[in-house]
């Protein structure tokens, strides 16, 4: 299954344990594929490096680039679409959604209001980290 995580989703997993976590796991075991773009890794860094993530990476014993290193290795990296602007509210949003189409991906994972509200987009459903998980065979 070809998935792509919103940023918040990324985050999640990476520092609490809960279904954002077993997706990344899943990831690792090879039974689903992450995409991602070079802007979404940027984003990313961009997170991490907030002050309430410094307690965080103190503890994992880790920089805010090998977080992100450590995840780019986990994903394949696709140039984004070019979209027409879909989440008016947020438009830091859309980056998601032309990573999805670029990626040809069979879901989009994330815990925004605005991308779970549009349900999904053009065919790929938008859910949150639990219900992909609900998706996946338990074998997988």
């Amino acid at each position: 299954m070809r998935v792509v995580l919103d940023t918040n989703a990324v985050v999640s997993g990476l520092f609490w344990r809960g279904a954002p976590r077993r997706i990344l796991d899943t990831a690792r075991s090879g039974a689903i594929q992450l995409f991602t773009t070079a802007g979404l890794l940027a984003e990313l860094e961009d997170v991490l490096g907030r002050p309430r993530f410094a307690q965080r990476l103190t503890a994992a014993g880790a920089t805010v680039h090998e977080i992100v290193l450590g995840y780019a290795s986990l994903v394949t990296l696709v140039q984004p679409a070019r979209i027409d602007p879909v989440v008016i509210e947020d438009p830091d949003d859309d980056a998601v959604l032309a990573c999805a189409l670029a990626a040809n991906a069979e879901a989009i994972v994330s815990g925004d209001a605005h991308l779970l509200g549009l349900k999904q987009y053009q065919v790929m459903p938008i859910l949150t980290a639990a219900q992909l998980l609900s998706r996946i065979p338990r074998s997988a």
